[in-house]
């Protein structure tokens, strides 16, 4: 990435609020690997490989970034140049879990660490393949940083919220193209190549996935896409998103027909429907995730439905397609103004078919904004 997507005042916040979470929380030091809360905090993209990259961050701990010099030109075009934190580079032959010891200000003698870091957590996406050495050489017990780094990418701020806005938009274009290519004849892999190209063609910069499932295959909720002739009359489930270029992600389900619906299908489906905007209408600060699942889940169960709702009503969404805030049953998280959340109910009937309504919600203040506007009722093909 040449530019960073967002401006240097806005990773530099997101450092600080990150360190003084970990304050709150009793970390002496918090290391960062690849994956989603290392782009979220300073822009830098990709997955964990052999050679460690990792960020240390803290109170009183000056923002460092260990990474292979290979890399480095690369990480100097993100957040980390623009803000000039400090870079330990490393080469094949040196040990770079010792540049991880001396940023976090750490070093052990046998099993003794010396000084006085005591506490120190890693990002979820760090693999045991560096998280052992790591703590072999600090001489602690690491633990999960995931409380510290969840609640700062929870709540999105307003240049998150456009970037978001901005994916909705995009693949809202997508959906209401759908109709080019869904038709009887066809398989269900013919019909996602078109939409993938069409995601990349509406603004994103990459796929992240497409569900075209169709008759029984839809009642599979985690379906991909298979070789499958679509024929007429068949209830198709199109999920489908991607990133746009800052990085951020949609996500969005429509619930189609192939020629003339069957008449109890179509009256379930819109019960569906119901049931997706109770869930959006009780999307506001205050209330908990359990609440707004509860919602939806009530107006399938007096319909007769409930069963045949399988997963939770919701996952939060930014860097990553799923994060937290999870919407699901027993999840008492408060909900707060700038989360961010998928509203996704479904019916699946095996072996016959299945249907879902999805939009992304942003919580405003007494509310909610809906990102996806495309037809949300049983549309006809």
């Amino acid at each position: 990435m040449s530019t960073p997507p967002f401006s240097s005042s806005v990773y530099s916040a997101r450092l600080e609020r990150a360190s003084a979470l970990a304050a709150e929380a009793g970390l002496d030091a918090v290391i960062v690997g690849p994956g989603p809360d290392l782009q979220y905090l300073v822009g830098v993209e990709g997955d964990t490989i052999e050679r460690l990259t990792a960020l240390v961050i803290g109170p009183g701990i000056a923002p460092t970034v260990v990474v292979p010099r290979m890399e480095l030109a690369k990480v100097r075009s993100t957040a980390v140049g623009t803000l000039g934190l400090a870079v330990s580079d490393w080469v094949d032959g040196e040990n770079p879990y010792d540049l991880v010891a001396a940023a976090v200000g750490s070093v052990a003698v046998g099993s003794v660490a010396v000084g006085s870091v005591a506490r120190v957590g890693v990002s979820d996406a760090l693999p045991a393949l560096h998280v052992i050495p790591i703590g072999e050489r600090l001489g602690v017990r690491l633990e999960l940083a995931t409380p510290v780094l969840r609640e700062g990418r929870m709540i999105k701020d307003a240049a998150e919220v456009a970037e978001l806005r901005r994916a909705g938009d995009a693949i809202d274009a997508v959906h209401r193209r759908v109709p080019e290519w869904l038709r009887a004849g066809r398989t269900e892999r013919e019909v996602a190549a078109d939409i993938a190209r069409a995601i990349v063609a509406e603004g994103h910069q990459t796929v992240e996935f497409v569900i075209v499932g169709s008759g029984p295959n839809g009642a599979d909720p985690h379906h991909e896409v298979s070789d499958r002739v679509i024929e007429e009359g068949d209830i198709v489930v199109v999920d489908i998103g991607g990133a746009v270029p800052s990085g951020y992600n949609s996500d969005s389900t429509r619930t189609y027909a192939v020629g003339t619906p069957d008449p109890e299908a179509a009256e379930r489906i819109a019960v569906l429907v119901r049931a997706q905007q109770a869930a959006v209408d009780a999307a506001r600060p205050g209330v908990t995730a359990s609440e707004v699942d509860d919602a939806a889940r009530q107006v399938l169960a007096d319909a007769g439905l409930g069963e045949a709702f399988l997963h939770r009503t919701g996952h939060g969404i930014g860097v990553s397609v799923h994060e937290e805030p999870y919407i699901a049953p027993g999840n008492d998280l408060v909900l707060r103004e700038g989360m961010a959340f998928s509203i996704e109910p479904g019916i699946y009937f095996s072996g016959e078919w299945g249907a879902r309504i999805e939009d992304i919600v942003v919580l405003t203040a007494d509310g909610c904004e809906r990102l996806n506007t495309s037809e949300h009722s049983l549309r006809s093909v």
